[in-house]
C-alpha cells in the first residue's frame, strides 16, 4: 500500500516585482531557470504582495493627506494617520478598534473582515509605502494559471494568499483570498466516518489549509519565497470563487 504524501517546495529566484510586471511570465521564467518540472495537479500558492505590486496596488504614503477622522482614529490606535487614511479608503465599515488593532469590513468583493482592510506596510517597498489587496484576486489567480498551463501543458490550480487573524484565536495564519482551478471548500457532508457515522455538517476550508501549509516554506519576513508549489494533494477541480470562504454577515457568530 502506497502511503499518501505531500511535497511543498518554493520556486526560487522570484525578483522584486514592480508595477506592470507580468507575474505569470516571471513565475515561468523562474521555473525554467531552476529546471523545476511542473506536474499535473500541482498547486501554485502565491503571496498576494507580488500580485498587488504588479497590479499597481501600491500607495505612496507621502502623497496621502489624512482626514480629521483618520487623525482621530490614529490617536486611538497609535497608527500613522496616513496609513489609517488608506485603510479607511479600503473599508466599508469599522468593526472593532482595540489595543492598536483596527478591524474593518473591507471593500473587496468578498467583504473580508480583517485587520487594516489588508493594507500592509510589510513587503511593500519600504516604510513610506502601503500595499493594497488585489482588486479581484480570483481573476488574478486565473490569469496566472492560464499562463502557466499554456507554458507547460499541465493542469494546475492557483491560490493567492494573505494573512488573517482569527476570532478567539491568537496570532495569524495564511488564508486563500483568490483561487482558480480548485474548489476552495471540500464538502464532506454525506460521507461516512471510520465508525459509519454520516457526516452532516463537515465542510473543510481546503484552500485555506493549503495556503497555511505553503506558509511553512514561504514565511512572512525575509525568506524570499513568495511562490510555493504543493504536490501530491488530490484536490477537487472547480471554477468556484474564493468568495465562498467568506462567511455571510447574517451567519457571523462573532460580529
Amino acid at each position: 500500500m502506497e502511503l499518501p504524501k505531500i511535497e511543498i517546495f518554493p520556486i526560487p529566484g522570484i525578483p522584486i516585482i514592480r508595477e506592470g510586471d507580468n507575474t505569470g511570465e516571471i513565475i515561468c521564467q523562474c521555473i525554467n531557470n531552476t529546471r523545476i518540472a511542473l506536474q499535473e495537479e500541482d498547486i501554485i500558492v502565491i503571496a498576494h504582495a507580488i500580485v498587488s505590486r504588479a497590479e499597481g496596488r501600491l500607495v505612496d504614503l507621502r502623497t496621502v493627506i489624512p482626514s480629521e477622522f483618520a487623525q482621530t482614529i490614529s490617536d486611538q490606535c497609535d497608527k500613522d494617520p496616513r496609513h489609517v487614511e488608506v485603510i479607511l479608503s479600503q473599508a466599508k465599515s469599522i468593526v472593532r478598534m482595540k489595543d492598536g488593532i483596527l478591524i474593518v469590513e473591507s471593500k473587496t468583493p468578498a467583504g473580508w473582515v480583517m485587520a487594516n482592510a489588508g493594507v500592509d506596510q510589510s513587503n511593500s517597498l519600504g516604510e513610506n509605502f502601503a500595499l493594497l489587496l488585489p482588486e479581484n484576486p480570483d481573476r488574478s489567480a486565473e490569469t496566472i494559471r492560464k499562463k502557466i498551463q499554456e507554458e507547460y501543458g499541465v493542469e494546475v490550480a492557483v491560490i493567492i494568499t494573505d494573512t488573517f487573524g482569527r476570532a478567539l484565536r491568537s496570532a495569524a495564519v495564511n488564508v486563500a483570498i483568490g483561487t482558480s482551478g480548485i474548489k476552495p471548500i471540500l464538502d464532506l457532508r454525506g460521507v461516512k466516518d471510520l465508525f459509519g457515522y454520516t457526516l452532516t455538517s463537515t465542510c473543510v476550508a481546503i484552500a485555506d489549509e493549503l495556503a497555511s501549509a505553503a506558509e511553512l516554506i514561504s514565511g512572512q519576513s525575509n525568506e524570499g519565497f513568495p511562490v510555493i508549489v504543493i504536490r501530491g494533494y488530490k484536490y477537487q477541480k472547480g471554477t468556484e470563487s474564493a468568495l465562498l470562504l467568506a462567511r455571510p454577515r447574517e451567519n457571523a457568530l462573532f460580529w
